[in-house]
């Protein structure tokens, strides 16, 4: 018996169905399926079965009701291999589910960058097709900070404002993602630019998170800009935390902590 090889360069559980059932979609020009075996072998890295059930004539680009194709499992399990084959063979790089999920999405979730760049290299698009899906916000979210570099390198706004998100620098410093801030900032995303009128150095001071905050005014934000509720980010500083103090410090100097430092 044939043992099968599994690309293991993510692994990722996933439910599947046993049966499958394929129809033309006239209007999309794509074939559609509930669950297929080419779905399943990508979300779990089965490359022989992979490769066998392609060499068999299964359509690359079949799709699920939700217009999921088999490319979007194999960068949502972060499986480079497989993300290869599909590629070679013609999947669609920048289909996008009912979701607004693109296979570079997918990525991003996965923090795959060896399929990241797979899919870049094969002419997918590093921007967002919706706001509700956007590459650079996810991987800044997850702490992908190569994903990120890999993006803003392909041309990605860094300061891409999403209404329910904010830029992605925001989003990084929401979740104390701080070696993807300091990407973002050393790349140049503009330090004072958060979601709507609360900015990164609010969020850094809600979550009283002394690193981040360093971070930002080193990189010029602005510590007396008021919020929504005409808040400074100090204010929102939790009781009894040294954060405080630092701030004081800080806005006393106004100065970078750089410009000591040179």
């Amino acid at each position: 018996m044939e043992e099968e090889y599994v690309d293991t360069s993510k692994s990722q559980e996933s439910q599947s169905q046993s049966h499958s059932m394929y129809f033309s979609n006239p209007l999309m020009g794509d074939f559609v399926s509930d669950w297929s075996p080419l779905h399943d072998a990508s979300i779990h890295g089965c490359l022989l079965t992979l490769k066998k059930l392609i060499n068999q004539g299964t359509s690359v680009n079949l799709l699920t009701a939700d217009r999921v194709s088999p490319l979007h499992e194999a960068c949502l399990g972060g499986h480079s291999a497989c993300t290869s084959v599909l590629l070679k063979h013609g999947a669609h790089v920048n289909g996008a589910t009912v979701d607004w999920n693109t296979p570079l999405f997918n990525a991003c979730i996965s923090g795959s960058i060896e399929c990241l760049n797979l899919l870049l290299q094969h002419g997918a698009s590093p921007h967002a097709v919706c706001d509700l899906a956007s590459p650079i916000h996810e991987a800044a979210k997850r702490g992908y900070i190569k994903c990120v570099e890999s993006l803003v390198s392909h041309g990605v706004n860094m300061d891409q404002n999403i209404k329910h998100l904010g830029t992605p620098l925001y989003v990084a410093c929401e979740h104390q993602q701080v070696d993807c801030a300091k990407k973002l900032l050393e790349s140049g995303a503009n330090a004072n630019v958060g979601k709507g009128l609360e900015s990164p150095l609010h969020m850094a001071a809600q979550n009283a998170n002394s690193e981040l905050v360093h971070l930002l005014i080193d990189f010029g934000a602005d510590t007396s800009a008021l919020n929504a509720q005409g808040k400074k980010p100090t204010e929102l500083v939790p009781p009894n935390s040294t954060l405080a103090q630092i701030f004081l410090q800080r806005e006393g100097a106004h100065k970078p902590l750089s410009f000591f430092q040179n």
